[in-house]
C-alpha cells in the first residue's frame, strides 16, 4: 500500500472516535509547551502526533527532549526546512530524514516515531510511521548504538512541544495544529495502537482512543480540551506542561477528525502575503499589489458560510472563487477583478460587489474592526454579503432560487471556495474554528463551527465532516 495522505477533501461522517480539540501554534510568537523530566527507563520510547502544518520553508520542531548543552543530551522531532522532510536526530546524530515530503497545509498527518536502543539490529532502533505506514527510505540515517541511554527519563531534562530547546535557549518554533500529543516512557508499541485504516474508505488513517494505553513515568497524554489549561497530561500521570504565550483561544475545534478550512499556504498568487495563527491571520503588509488567499478546500454543491474580521488597512476584497479558474492564473489580482472569470465575485470595502472588474452598489461599506459575512449557495447560483449580523441588499441566504439580495453565479461544476484579496491591509479568517474571541457562539445545523453571528439556516461551516455529507 503507498503511503497515504490524509487529505482535507477527504473524510469520514462518521467515526467511532472523534478528536474534539488541538493546540495550534505560531512560530513568530515563540508559541510551546515545556516540562522538566524526572528520572526513567532511558533505552525505549514511543511518541504519537498528529499533526497539520501552516508554514513551510523552515526547521520547525514538534518534539524534542533536552538535557545538556551538548547535542549527545538531545532528541528533535522536526520538520527539516530542506525538503520539508520529517528529521528525527539525537546524540549528535542524524538519525532518520524522509525521503518524502511533507507539505500539504490543508492535511492532518499522524506520526509515530519508536525508539528502543536494547535491539540487536541497528536499523530498528528508530522506527518511522507516517499515516499508518511505515517509512524505510531516507534521504539520510544513522542509528544509535545498542544499549546506548537516550535523553528519555534523563532528570531534570526539559521536554518541550512546539519547539526546540538547545542549549538552554527555545527555537525552531513549529507553526500548525497538534492534536493527540502521547510519549510512552519504557515501552515500545505498536503504531496501530494509535490510529486505524477506516474499513470503507480503506486510504484513510483515522485516530483510535489511546487514553487505555501505559504511558510510563515521563509518560503523556494531551488532549488540549481544557482550554484554561492547555498543557494539562491526562494520562493519569499529572505531567503537566507549562504554557508558553499560549491562550484560550488557541485550543482549536481543527482536528485530524474533523479538518477545517484555513487559508492555503500553498494555493496563493504570486505576491504571497504573510499568512500566520493557523493560517487565518492574512497580512498584506504595505504595498502596491494587491494579493490574493483562498481556503484549502471548496465545494461543488451545498450551502457555505464564512466570517472574516477586518484588522486594518486601506484596500481589499473578499468573496467566492473556484478554484478551476485559480488552477489557470499565476496571479488573482483581486477577487472579482478585471480579468478574473465572470462568475468570481469580490465584495468590497465601500459595499459594490465586483464580477470582472465591473462593480455594482446596493451594499454596506464596512471597516476596521467590522465582521464581515459571506453565505454561499451553490444549489441555487447565489452569493449573499453581509456586515455585523446583518445582511446587505435586504438579502435573505433562505430565500433559495429567487435569491432575494443575491449576486447569482453560474456554479458549472466547478469547486468554489472563500478568498481574500489585500492591499496593506490585515484580516483574520473564520471558517468555523476561529483564532481569535467569539463573544456570542454560533454553530451551524450540524453543531460544527463557531461563529460571531447566526449562520442562516441550510448553511454550513467548511468543514470535511459537513462535506462529506454535503459538498
Amino acid at each position: 500500500m503507498s503511503n497515504p495522505l490524509i487529505l482535507g477533501t477527504n473524510s469520514i461522517k462518521d467515526s467511532a472516535y472523534n478528536v474534539a480539540n488541538s493546540l495550534r501554534l505560531e512560530s513568530g510568537s515563540s508559541d510551546n509547551l515545556t516540562r522538566s523530566q524526572t528520572s526513567g527507563n532511558r533505552n525505549k520510547a514511543t511518541f504519537s502526533a498528529w499533526v497539520k502544518r501552516s508554514k513551510l520553508g523552515a526547521n520547525q520542531g514538534i518534539f524534542g527532549i533536552h538535557g545538556a548543552s551538548s547535542d549527545a543530551g538531545q532528541i528533535e522531532i522536526r520538520f527539516q526546512s530542506s525538503g520539508e522532510g520529517f528529521h528525527i536526530s539525537g546524540q549528535a546524530t542524524n538519525w532518520r530524514r524522509t525521503n518524502k515530503n511533507f507539505r500539504d497545509t490543508s492535511a492532518w498527518q499522524h506520526l509515530v516515531v519508536a525508539f528502543d536502543t536494547t535491539l540487536s539490529t541497528a536499523s530498528d532502533r528508530v522506527k518511522v510511521y507516517v499515516n499508518g505506514v511505515q517509512e524505510t527510505s531516507f534521504a539520510s540515517s544513522g542509528d544509535p548504538s545498542q544499549d546506548s541511554d537516550l535523553p528519555f527519563g534523563l532528570s531534570g531534562a526539559t521536554c518541550s512541544i512546539g519547539s526546540n530547546f538547545n542549549s538552554g535557549s527555545a527555537g525552531e518554533y513549529f507553526s500548525g495544529y497538534l492534536a493527540e500529543v502521547v510519549l510512552i516512557d519504557g515501552t515500545v508499541t505498536a503504531h496501530t495502537d494509535y490510529g486505524e485504516f477506516d474499513e470503507d474508505s480503506p486510504t484513510i488513517w483515522k485516530p483510535k482512543d489511546v487514553s487505555g494505553l501505559t504511558f510510563g513515568t515521563n509518560g503523556f497524554y494531551l488532549d488540549f480540551e481544557n482550554s484554561s489549561n492547555l498543557g494539562a497530561d491526562v494520562s493519569g500521570n499529572g505531567n503537566n506542561f507549562t504554557v508558553n504565550n499560549l491562550t484560550s483561544v488557541d485550543q482549536s475545534t481543527d482536528t485530524c477528525t474533523n479538518n477545517f478550512a484555513t487559508f492555503d499556504a500553498i494555493n496563493v498568487n504570486t505576491n504571497m502575503a504573510n499568512l500566520s495563527d493557523g493560517n487565518l491571520k492574512y497580512d498584506g503588509g504595505v504595498t502596491t499589489t494587491f494579493r490574493s488567499t483562498f481556503a484549502t478546500f471548496g465545494a461543488t454543491k451545498g450551502k457555505w458560510y464564512m466570517e472574516c474580521k477586518r484588522v486594518d488597512g486601506t484596500s481589499f476584497s473578499i468573496g467566492i472563487i473556484h478554484l478551476e479558474y485559480i488552477a489557470l492564473q499565476s496571479n488573482v489580482s483581486y477577487i472579482g477583478g478585471a480579468g478574473d472569470s465572470t462568475n468570481n465575485i469580490g465584495y468590497l470595502k465601500d459595499g459594490n460587489t465586483s464580477v470582472g472588474g465591473s462593480e455594482t452598489s446596493g451594499f454596506a461599506s464596512y471597516g476596521n474592526g467590522d465582521t464581515v459575512m459571506v453565505a454561499m449557495d451553490l444549489d441555487n447560483g447565489k452569493v449573499y454579503f453581509g456586515v455585523n449580523g446583518t445582511w446587505g441588499n435586504s438579502g435573505d441566504p433562505t430565500s433559495g432560487s429567487s435569491g432575494t439580495g443575491a449576486r447569482s453565479i453560474t456554479v458549472g461544476g466547478n469547486t468554489w471556495t472563500f478568498g481574500v484579496s489585500v492591499f496593506a491591509s490585515r484580516w483574520e479568517a473564520n471558517f468555523g474554528s476561529p483564532m481569535y474571541s467569539i463573544s456570542s457562539g454560533n454553530s451551524d445545523a450540524e453543531g460544527f463551527g463557531n461563529f460571531e453571528f447566526a449562520v442562516p439556516s441550510g448553511y454550513f461551516s467548511l468543514c470535511t465532516k459537513n462535506l462529506a455529507e454535503y459538498g
